[in-house]
């Protein structure tokens, strides 16, 4: 049986948000710095160009083919960690990171906000796919296996009800 890591909830008629949540075998600034360091972001998720601290904007290409402008809202080093996809637009996400230390690991929980209702599950099987990329690369493996994983998540949560 596959390990679900994930849940998605309706906020609204049309929106809705998915919700990834792990332990990570690193500590807390470790994972903060693969969250926040373009190097380490492109062994994971993707490219991110721009300016990268409070109030910045910046540029991505995510493995998982979204590509955009953001913008970083909140940046509490190292617990917390708020950006704006997309920012202005109809398309627009907001994507929260928070990060608990657990002993010498690290509890990561990322929320996406305000995506369309009909595509939670798909989002529901990409943040899960990007969230074992990043325990691959903390594990010094290289290289994300985001489409593959995607592919075999996604029944899974096209399955699971939206709470």
């Amino acid at each position: 049986m596959t390990r679900i890591i994930g849940t998605m909830h309706r906020i609204d008629d049309k929106r809705g948000a998915v919700r990834m949540e792990d332990v990570y075998d690193t500590g807390i600034d470790d994972l903060w710095a693969a969250l926040t360091e373009p190097d380490r972001l492109a062994r994971w998720i993707g490219d991110v160009d721009g300016d990268l601290q409070l109030g910045g904007t910046f540029e991505a290409r995510f493995t998982s083919t979204w590509e955009g402008p953001g913008r970083v809202d909140v940046c509490d080093h190292p617990h917390r960690l708020v950006v704006t996809l997309e920012p202005g637009t109809a398309d627009e996400t907001v994507i929260e990171a928070a990060l608990t230390p657990e002993g010498d690991k690290t509890r990561l929980i990322i929320e996406e906000r305000g995506l369309p209702l009909d595509n939670l599950a798909a989002h529901g099987a990409g943040w899960q796919a990007h969230g074992e990329d990043l325990a691959r690369h903390l594990a010094g493996d290289a290289g994300p296996q985001w489409k593959a994983r995607w592919d075999e998540l996604s029944p899974t949560y096209q399955a699971m009800p939206v709470e």
